[in-house]
């Protein structure tokens, strides 16, 4: 898993799954901790593969993120990823970009 930070927006990218959820579970409170724009975006258009434990961590993180006046919003989310946030039921904790349509 390779996390980069580009202003508000957390870049990951790889495998996100239990191996790597310490990782980014960390970095994703200390990215809450520096931001002050109320919102960071978790970008996982580079994701190869996610399971339900790492989106599991993103729930709690957003939950924390919430009760702080913060909020966590996905973007690059595969309809994989999607179809799994809805069946999980843990689509509710976060703000989902949509993709553009193409013009």
């Amino acid at each position: 898993m390779r996390i980069t930070a580009d202003g508000p927006t957390l870049v990951l990218s790889g495998d996100f799954d239990v191996r790597s959820t310490g990782e980014v579970r960390n970095a994703v409170y200390e990215h809450l901790r520096r931001n002050d724009e109320g919102a960071i975006t978790i970008d996982l258009t580079e994701v190869d593969s996610i399971d339900h434990t790492a989106l599991k961590v993103l729930a709690v993180a957003s939950r924390f993120a919430l009760r702080g006046g913060q909020r966590i919003v996905l973007r690059g989310t595969c309809p994989a990823v999607r179809r799994m946030l809805h069946l999980s039921h843990l689509i509710r904790f976060f703000e989902v970009e949509r993709d553009a349509i193409p013009a």
